[in-house]
């Protein structure tokens, strides 16, 4: 599979995995996971999943500030049920980067290392005000963090180019300009606002864990 060049300078999400080191898929249970990962993932590269790794990205930044995050060490809580929108696929890339699962995932090994129920959805009477809330197993810190990709606009061209490919009547040529002009917007996102407060939005939150 051939990646557009700009992946490749994409921010790298470094995370620790105990279980990944215990069953001897990394020596050290050190694991990179890379832009391209989460397009593998997904299938394919868009706003929202470039939206989801740079919210899972700041909020184990800001989770663990002075060590590597630990894969499997956070609950996530997505502020909308995984039905509606885009927020199955953003958990979806969530829990490749966090470990966190859903009900059917990974129940653990005498006790230790379960990853599954420490990913949930609001239900449709409650969200949590647009942000994913994270959450350390071990200590109780927590953080909301939201992604507003309108700090990008879209191409102003897009709109006309995506109603002839929906209706069938697309050319080659607009085909290929749809296409870079939306990769073109994913590459802004990833490599000039990963860090850009008003694109990724990070919110420590106060919990019973971590009150004074």
């Amino acid at each position: 599979m051939s990646f557009p060049n700009f992946f490749d300078e994409a921010p790298v999400v470094r995370v620790r995995d105990p279980l990944a080191q215990l069953l001897g898929a990394s020596a050290d249970g050190i694991i990179d996971y890379r832009y391209a990962d989460a397009v593998r993932l997904a299938g394919h590269s868009c706003p929202t999943v470039v939206g989801a790794f740079l919210t899972g990205r700041a909020a184990l930044a800001a989770l663990y500030p002075d060590t590597l995050p630990e894969r499997g060490g956070v609950t996530v809580q997505m502020p909308a049920p995984e039905h509606d929108g885009t927020s199955g696929v953003m958990a979806q890339v969530l829990t490749l980067l966090t470990g966190a699962a859903g009900g059917g995932g990974f129940k653990g090994l005498g006790g230790r290392f379960a990853r599954n129920s420490l990913l949930d959805f609001a239900s449709a009477s409650g969200t949590n005000g647009g942000a994913v809330h994270f959450k350390r197993l071990d200590t109780g810190t927590a953080v909301a963090v939201s992604f507003n990709a309108g700090t990008v606009p879209m191409d102003a061209a897009q709109q006309k180019r995506i109603m002839a490919v929906l209706q069938g009547y697309a050319d080659t040529e607009v085909l290929a300009a749809f296409a870079e002009a939306w990769q073109d917007r994913v590459r802004r996102l990833l490599l000039e606002h990963a860090d850009d407060p008003e694109t990724i939005h990070v919110t420590e939150l106060i919990t019973g864990d971590n009150a004074a």
